[in-house]
């Protein structure tokens, strides 16, 4: 089975951590966030802000708070032209979702809507980078954020460095994360499966 456009997008993005001093246009931004916005969330709560970090005083004052000490080895995210800080508005659950604590089902919705976001972004070009190692507290005062508002990750983006040689991620094989009925039954077909990326 040949690979779609998504399918491609898919297989091209990869984690960047270093950027080309070139700054991010609005209109890209503002695409990235339509793009996060499409994502389906419970109960169609739509928990999901976006906060875009591009002042260079900005993206410093979020960096130095949470990315310093234990969290600096996440510190190039200082250097991309656009931090966006992933939030979730917890001041309007919907009830039933409220009375399940342990299902923290606004996670899930971010991840959901972030990912849509990484996949806009690696079709325009950009090179984006997941930070889930930060200090959550430290970044949501440094960025204003409101009680109720929880900052869940941080997305850096930017045009990928020139000198970034392009290198495949290796993953496991199709056959070893898919069973069919039980988790001791393999699936029929998973072994040798591949898409085409041409």
């Amino acid at each position: 089975m040949s690979a779609s456009p998504l399918q491609k997008i898919m297989a091209e993005r990869r984690s960047v951590r270093r950027y080309a001093p070139r700054p991010i246009a609005d209109e890209v931004v503002l695409s990235l966030a339509a793009a996060a916005r499409l994502a389906p969330s419970a109960e169609n709560a739509q928990p999901c802000r976006f906060i875009a970090v591009r002042d260079p005083a900005a993206v410093e004052k979020l960096s130095r708070a949470s990315l310093s000490g234990v969290f600096s080895p996440t510190r190039f995210a200082a250097q991309a032209p656009l931090i966006v800080a992933l939030c979730a508005d917890r001041t309007g659950a919907p009830a039933r979702a409220m009375a399940v604590k342990d299902r923290a089902m606004y996670q899930l919705d971010c991840g959901i809507a972030g990912e849509h976001l990484v996949l806009r972004a690696t079709e325009l070009g950009l090179g984006a980078c997941w930070i889930g190692w930060f200090n959550r507290r430290a970044a949501r005062r440094a960025l204003g954020a409101p009680r109720g508002i929880q900052v869940v990750c941080l997305i850096a983006l930017g045009y990928p460095a020139a000198d970034l040689a392009p290198r495949r991620r290796s993953r496991k094989p199709l056959a070893s994360i898919i069973m069919r009925d039980s988790w001791d039954s393999a699936f029929p077909g998973a072994e040798g499966y591949e898409e085409e990326e041409k």
